[in-house]
């Protein structure tokens, strides 16, 4: 009968796979929240017209994709930046919805509507995804790392 605790290896396995994913989830929040402010006009054009100030919220929007990403890779800010990323993900999907109802393209690039529809159901993905990266992994991760020495006691 298979074990249902996980071996060390398999836990060891698992914190590894999740903190490579954590780190390119990272890099790629970082790098689109820099892009709202390099590219601004290529994302004012995706914020549908009944919401206001788009330039505002695509700067808004930027800087919660930077400090999002940056929060993912600090222990302490981990859950708190997994939880802003998901709300930050519903927040933007009526903008997705416009650009595949309106075909709207990303830039310079104009990609086929099959896309701009797919990504939709990968908002999900990218929930999903954001929520596995930042929950706690084990003991010092529940506690938060500033909690306790490398012994999990109070220092």
């Amino acid at each position: 009968m298979p074990s249902t605790t996980s071996s060390p290896n398999a836990t060891a396995t698992d914190s590894k796979v999740r903190t490579a994913f954590r780190y390119v989830l990272a890099a790629a929040m970082v790098f689109a929240g820099v892009s709202h402010f390099t590219q601004p006009a290529t994302f004012v054009a995706m914020v549908p017209p009944s919401l206001p100030a788009p330039l505002a919220l695509v700067y808004i929007s930027g800087v919660a994709e930077i400090a999002g990403g940056i929060g993912l890779l600090i222990p302490q800010l981990r859950q708190a930046a997994s939880l802003g990323l998901i709300a930050l993900y519903i927040a933007v999907f009526p903008a997705n919805i416009y650009m595949a109802l309106n075909h709207i393209s990303f830039g310079d690039t104009k990609p086929p509507t099959w896309a701009l529809w797919a990504r939709l159901p990968l908002q999900l993905v990218f929930i999903a995804w954001a929520y596995w990266v930042g929950k706690p992994s084990g003991p010092r991760d529940r506690l938060g790392a500033s909690s306790g020495g490398p012994d999990g006691n109070q220092v």
